[in-house]
């Protein structure tokens, strides 16, 4: 049979969290290769297996070595891709299972967020080659000392983005428990709208203001090499939504989407010295432990103190406000302060460049709702507000209905 060309697809956790699933998205996979693709085929692990993996880890030690989180996180997968394969030779089909160190991902030895070196496509063509359905672990690479890494969280997308740019496959389609990208959060807004089409910029805009959809180093990846995502729902047959490099029409919708993000801390150094060099002392030393920093606001001194306020990761936040805690005795400030009871609101739309007044609109919305912006940060195509979390859900639900999101 002449092949129709080659697609990726990666399945989500949810979309393989049971046996009858596992069933479904083998069926799914065979049905592609009946009509005559070929398919490399990326799956996550089983619905909440990698939580329940940190879970137990945190019960041993709260602060393990990276290299074990690795070898721990990566067995997830590895029983994702065997259940699958064996689902699908049921179906009287040929298919192959490989570990990320098996198809060769090779990454750099940044353990728990690895980036990929590159990808030894052989054995994936040469499985193909043989007529055979390739299914690859996601999440996973090893160092070239032959280490295992994992690729951050959601890093199955990654893994699927990159195979599907190495092996210049037709299509890459991402399998999630939803229908598509959407408006904002269907669960806080039920009337959140399907979008049909978005470009790079937006998704990735989106994705790393914390839209759940997809990991963000996917789209950026995707969107360097002009890789078609097609995100769609493992449940139906619907068509999802398109990222791609362009989308018609974009500069007459000012709003694309809103995000939440409620996994995020701020830390603040109080009575910082206002003098040259007080807050690279602090970026730096948060740099150098690997630390993200979001936001950053300092506050203009009148009495020769200022304060330093940043955003990072709730996850990051007690390692950044140690780190911060050193830095205040190094530097002679006062007190560090963390609060973990903030969410980031965002609006997101490559229209924003072209129109003006969309700030003001955005902060106008939130006042008339009696609610109190902490910190404020912009790009070319979005503005994110700090805000407490007890208002989070009620500032998504007003955004979205202003800026004319529900019609």
């Amino acid at each position: 049979m002449m092949s129709r060309g080659l697609i990726v697809q990666k399945y989500g956790g949810s979309s393989v969290a049971n046996v009858e699933r596992i069933q479904k998205v083998a069926e799914r996979v065979v049905s592609y290769y009946k009509k005559g693709y070929q398919l490399v085929v990326v799956v996550s692990a089983l619905g909440d297996t990698t939580d329940e993996l940190v879970e137990l880890a945190d019960k041993l030690n709260p602060n393990p070595p990276e290299r074990e989180m690795d070898m721990l996180l990566s067995t997830g997968e590895q029983i994702s891709v065997a259940l699958l394969a064996m689902a699908i030779h049921k179906l009287k089909t040929q298919a192959i299972s490989f570990t990320g160190s098996q198809v060769g991902i090779i990454t750099d030895s940044s353990h728990t967020r690895a980036r990929i070196i590159k990808i030894n496509t052989d054995k994936i063509k040469d499985a193909l080659k043989k007529g055979k359905i390739v299914i690859v672990a996601g999440f996973q690479g090893v160092t070239l000392n032959q280490d295992i890494t994992t690729l951050g969280r959601g890093g199955s997308d990654l893994t699927a983005v990159a195979l599907a740019k190495e092996l210049k496959a037709n299509t890459c389609e991402i399998y999630t428990d939803v229908e598509g990208i959407y408006t904002t959060d269907p669960r806080i807004e039920p009337k959140a709208r399907k979008i049909k089409e978005i470009t790079y910029d937006e998704m990735l805009e989106m994705a790393s203001l914390g839209a759940q959809v997809m990991q963000a180093r996917s789209i950026e990846v995707a969107k360097k090499f002009n890789v078609p995502l097609h995100v769609r729902s493992s449940f139906s047959n619907n068509t999802g939504t398109m990222i791609i490099k362009e989308v018609k029409k974009m500069e007459d919708v000012v709003v694309s989407g809103i995000t939440l993000n409620k996994n995020e801390a701020k830390i603040t150094l109080c009575g910082v010295p206002d003098k040259p060099g007080a807050a690279a002392d602090l970026f730096t030393e948060l740099a150098l432990a690997g630390l993200s920093v979001d936001m950053i606001v300092q506050n203009v001194s009148h009495t020769r103190l200022t304060d330093i306020s940043f955003t990072t990761t709730k996850a990051d936040s007690v390692k950044a406000s140690s780190i911060a805690k050193k830095v205040a005795k190094k530097i002679s400030a006062g007190d560090v302060l963390i609060d973990t009871d903030i969410a980031r609101v965002s609006i997101v739309g490559v229209g924003m460049k072209s129109h003006h007044g969309v700030a003001a609109n955005m902060f106008g919305i939130l006042a008339n709702n009696q609610i109190n912006i902490e910190m404020i940060s912009t790009s070319d195509i979005s503005i994110s507000c700090i805000i407490k979390k007890k208002n989070a859900e009620i500032a998504v639900k007003q955004l979205h209905e202003k800026f004319g999101l529900n019609k």
